[in-house]
């Protein structure tokens, strides 16, 4: 299947693929899973949500402050959901080792 257009709306996405004109075409896809293969990273920059989950999370003296559960979108910055509670601001994360490791420097206070 081809996707020819993708939109936000309201938390989720809205989705056309190629040859599927009527919503009883779309009816007939319902229940599908939809997966793609991984990209190869383009930039070493980019953090790709899925290298996330799973990771313990570490702050600038080395100290485990948890594992990310979650990834929470949010307009100024998505956050990290700890399995502790906490949210952490990507902006704050400084290395990513792909589900394993993220290191982190954040302001003091934000982890208690």
């Amino acid at each position: 299947m081809v996707v020819t257009a993708s939109a936000a709306h309201q938390q989720r996405f809205i989705v056309s693929f190629e040859g599927v004109n009527t919503r009883e075409d779309a009816e007939r896809l319902r229940g599908l899973v939809l997966s793609a293969p991984v990209l190869e990273d383009l930039d070493e920059g980019v953090i790709w949500i899925h290298q996330l989950f799973g990771a313990e999370v570490y702050d600038a003296s080395g100290q485990l402050r948890g594992v990310v559960s979650d990834v929470e979108a949010n307009p100024a910055s998505d956050l990290l959901v700890l399995d502790s509670g906490v949210l952490v601001p990507l902006t704050f994360v400084t290395k990513v080792e792909a589900n394993r490791r993220i290191d982190v420097d954040v302001p003091d206070g934000l982890f208690e």
